[in-house]
């Protein structure tokens, strides 16, 4: 089955099922748990298989998990159904285990697969800790012509405020540094993005700063996690189909 056809029957099960209340469905099938949704289902997920410029309209995935820890995914941030956007399918696995209600560790790699176009598939590895709702992680990738790392912190939900604070740093090193015009040159860059959410009315209202190192002409090499080169602040709101 393409990748095409699999993301379309996804899509059909989550809108079959419009009177949902939540953006996962959750299924228990004999050991394993099952979960089809229109958001992530993964705490290292969240923070990676989102990527920037990922704020298409048809989204959506599956995580299936065994009792022991071990799971599997995919998830597609655009279908390329709109102009300008193309299919992007974003398979993961790996191992999830709590040492205790406090503590907990995850271990994955992802694959970001591009069906529709010539561009090459890339892979990422990840790691992260659990402590109480927080969650701090750091994945890494070596792409055709350049490194990635990525440090994800998710600092979990201030009750009193109902916001979900999650930030993300990320450091990109190229094996040939771009030249900018002007005869300047960048070979290694950062950038970072800080998120504020909160659930509104049955919608996710987020807050989001990003920027980066770089700015004005040497913007021409930024390729980083963010949409943006330079600092940007934007105003997220995302309401479920169901």
């Amino acid at each position: 089955m393409s990748y095409a056809r699999y993301f379309a029957l996804i899509a059909s099960t989550l809108l079959v099922c419009q009177t949902a209340a939540a953006q996962v469905i959750e299924r228990e099938l004999g050991d394993f748990n099952l979960k089809l949704g229109t958001t992530p289902s993964r705490t290292m997920a969240q923070g990676l298989v989102t990527p920037s410029g990922g704020n298409s309209t048809f989204q959506g995935g599956l995580d299936l998990a065994h009792e022991s820890g071990f799971y599997f995914g995919q998830w597609s941030p655009s279908a390329g159904l709109t102009q300008g956007s193309a299919l992007e399918v974003d398979t993961y696995m790996g191992f999830k285990k709590p040492f205790d209600k406090t503590l907990g560790y995850e271990l994955g790699v992802i694959r970001y697969s591009y069906p529709n176009t010539n561009q090459i598939d890339s892979h990422e590895l990840y790691a992260g800790f659990r402590i109480f709702d927080s969650r701090i992680g750091t994945a890494f990738s070596n792409d055709a012509g350049r490194q990635d790392s990525t440090l994800f912190l998710d600092f979990g939900g201030i009750a009193a405020l109902g916001l979900d604070l999650r930030m993300q740093y990320g450091n990109h090193q190229l094996d040939t540094p771009a030249v900018i015009t002007g005869g300047g040159m960048v070979s290694a860059y950062n950038d970072w993005s800080f998120n504020v959410s909160r659930p509104l009315l049955g919608i996710d209202m987020n807050l989001i700063y990003s920027g980066s190192n770089l700015s004005g002409a040497n913007c021409s090499a930024y390729s980083g996690h963010n949409t943006e080169c330079e600092s940007t602040v934007t105003l997220k709101v995302v309401r479920p189909f169901y």
